[in-house]
């Protein structure tokens, strides 16, 4: 296999790829997105190697171990619950080995599809646990409960959630977990968020204990404050930003922000690339915007910004400088 087929992908660029494959696998693809898909694989050199790397993984699988192959193919709903019962077998093994060989972490996160809960890019989810705490999953998010004894821990592998601590009768320790630190609850609500540089810990009502994984300091973080978890420290103390905690209410709320991040945060919410042009990534702006319909709230950019949507196909949008002289509202 080539360095260039073995180069990881984007989770936006891998989830199109597969919805791709079942689409044209169950036969049910149509002539017209037929050619939608031939002008996706050829729009991107990284959409085909998302594909060539998919299509590696279907014959590493194709013989000996058709069932593991098969659990590809199913929905993303069952997937887990498949990968589950095929675990317990030799082809079980052979599918993470191979998915974790050929695939990686970045293009096929397992931990995402093997989570007790999770949701689908732009889907949100409430539950409520055993002990009466509320937890709310923002879009494509996955975690594992694990209570037991001695303490009530939550693992966050990937995504963001809400949490609102249940009966304080419970003299259990409820904790929050990532790869980068451990959250204690000290009777509260509060969000947490896993990103690329770290976990993003926000306290909306009382106080949160936070130290790092590789650390054993620790730090008190009380109602209005939030602070970046690193994996060796902790950051700076900083007051919530601005529109915290807003996309459980469906909006995201920006003031002054950078046009690149607002769009990033936009892209988090639907299927498929959704990117900025370089020449305009640092404008700046201030508004809310649904999370519910992000094609609405793309268009609410235009008439404040000198920027225009560019919509190759459904799957690869892209804000791009706009000729037009932007109109001011009165």
């Amino acid at each position: 296999m080539s360095r260039i087929s073995t180069r990881p992908v984007s989770s936006p660029v891998l989830d199109a790829a597969i919805a791709w494959q079942l689409c044209l696998d169950c036969g049910r693809g149509s002539e017209v997105e037929r050619e939608e898909f031939a002008k996706w694989y050829a729009a991107s050199d990284e959409h085909a190697r998302a594909w060539m790397q998919l299509g590696m993984v279907d014959q590493r699988f194709a013989g000996t171990t058709g069932p593991a192959r098969s659990a590809l193919l199913r929905s993303r709903d069952g997937i887990g619950v498949r990968l589950r019962k095929l675990g317990r077998g030799v082809a079980g093994f052979a599918l993470a080995l191979g998915l974790t060989v050929f695939l990686g972490d970045r293009l096929l996160p397992v931990d995402y599809w093997l989570a007790d809960l999770r949701t689908a890019t732009g889907e949100q989810r409430t539950i409520r646990l055993s002990d009466n705490t509320l937890i709310r999953l923002n879009t494509h998010t996955a975690l594992d409960v694990r209570f037991d004894d001695t303490q009530r821990r939550i693992v966050l592998q990937e995504g963001e959630i809400f949490v609102e601590t249940g009966s304080h009768s419970d003299a259990r320790p409820f904790i929050v977990e990532t790869p980068e630190g451990q959250m204690r609850a000290l009777g509260t609500q509060f969000l947490v968020k896993r990103q690329a540089d770290g976990t993003l810990l926000s306290v909306l009502q009382s106080a949160v204990a936070a130290h790092p994984q590789a650390s054993t300091h620790e730090l008190v973080l009380h109602e209005g404050q939030q602070m970046l978890i690193h994996r060796n420290s902790l950051g700076p103390m900083l007051a919530l930003a601005p529109g915290t905690g807003a996309w459980m209410r469906g909006m995201l709320v920006v003031d002054n922000a950078r046009l690149d991040d607002v769009v990033a945060e936009l892209a988090r919410y639907r299927q498929g690339h959704l990117g900025v042009a370089k020449d305009v990534a640092d404008l700046r702006i201030t508004g809310s915007f649904p999370l519910t319909n992000t094609d609405l709230a793309l268009k609410a950019l235009t008439p404040t910004l000198p920027v225009q949507i560019e919509a190759r196909t459904p799957w690869w949008v892209t804000v791009v400088r706009s000729e037009k002289k932007p109109t001011t509202a009165l």
